[in-house]
Formats: structure tokens, sequence, C-alpha cells
């Protein structure tokens, strides 16, 4: 049983994360979706946890920008609206590729560290690319040095400022990954390995013997 929920926990991860995107429900850019890119990299190694993530992740920016566009009648799906969306998925995919250096068995706080610094990785790529292809047309985002790194602190004009967004990165990442790993640790099952012990031999099989 304890096993059972092990393997069904990190689909369980996904689906919370799906209803975790509802417009409203949490502030800006204290989201999941760091933890569950970093997360997904580390416990669902196959193709198949790879290709749900990002399905899940892509059908839910879709609904959100359907919602922003045609609902609230903001200018989303552009040019630019989707080059910066494809800056998103490129630090996403850092996010996931960081996961695979790490394996299920890692300390908890290790784990912890990981998905901080995934958070870290998704604000600079996405607020680079939010400098660079400047979708929104924000007269702060001169390409200059200046310009960049008013995107990576200040922002523009009329919205709190950048450094808020990226705290609020940091913090939900860093709970949200200490929440689903400590899950795990705590419905893992520890085999004689995990404890430091030797397995025992199978039936019919002899010990070695020791000098």
């Amino acid at each position: 049983m304890r096993e059972t929920v092990h393997r069904l926990l990190p689909w369980v991860f996904v689906v919370l994360f799906a209803v975790s995107r509802w417009p409203g429900l949490m502030p800006p850019n204290f989201s999941a979706a760091y933890a569950l890119m970093f997360c997904a990299g580390v416990y669902l190694r196959g193709k198949t946890g790879a290709g749900v993530s990002f399905g899940v992740m892509f059908l839910t920016d879709m609904a959100l920008n359907a919602y922003y566009q045609f609902g609230k009648g903001h200018e989303v799906f552009t040019v630019g609206g989707w080059l910066y969306l494809a800056g998103q998925y490129a630090a996403y995919a850092l996010i996931f590729g960081l996961g695979r250096r790490f394996q299920p068995a890692s300390r908890w706080i290790t784990l912890v560290a990981g998905g901080i610094l995934g958070a870290l990785v998704f604000y600079i790529v996405t607020n680079t690319a939010a400098w660079w292809i400047n979708p929104f047309r924000n007269p702060e985002y001169i390409k200059t040095l200046q310009g960049w790194f008013t995107a990576l602190t200040k922002g523009t004009g009329g919205y709190p400022e950048t450094w808020t967004f990226f705290r609020n990165t940091l913090l939900s990442s860093g709970l949200f990954t200490a929440l689903f790993a400590g899950a795990c640790k705590l419905t893992a099952s520890e085999s004689p390995a995990d404890k430091g012990e030797e397995p025992a031999p199978a039936d019919g099989e002899p010990e070695e013997a020791t000098a």
C-alpha cells in the first residue's frame, strides 16, 4: 500500500498543479509550476513523465491565455506572446533537465535547494526573454545592459516591481518542492540498501564465505 501511494504521488502532484493554476487562486508568480518541472525531472524518469508534465503545462497555459484573451480582453495570442511563451518553455526544459541531475534518494534539503535553483533559472531566463522580445512594448526595456537590469529588478511602470515576483517565485518553488519531496520521502518504502543493510540471499543461493 505504501509503495503504491509513493508511485502515485507524482501524478497526484500533476493534478494538484493543474487545479492550482485557476486564475486568482494564488498571488502573482506564486506557483507550483517550477516545483512541478523540477520534481518531474527527479521522480518521473520515463518519457511518459516528461510528456505528461509538459502536456499539462501547455494545456493549462492555453486555457489561461484563452481566458485572458477572450475573457479579459488582453492581447496574448500575438507573435510576441508566442515567442515569450517559447522562452518560458525553454526555462521549464532547463528546470526539468536540472531535476534529472538529482536522484529520488537525494537528501531532502538537497532537493529543496535544487528546486530553489530551478526558480532562479526560470526567473533569469523568462525576464531576459521579456526584455529581449518585449511582447508588450514596455518602454523601459531598451536593448542595453541597463534595460536588461531594469527587466530583472524593476520591470515596467504601473505594475509591481519585478523583484517581488522573484520573491514569490523562490518562495513557492522552495515550498512546493519541500512539500512534494517530503511526501515522497515519508511514503517511500525503505529497502535494505536504503537502510545500509546487505540484501538477504535468495533461496538456494549460498552465502559468500568470509575470511
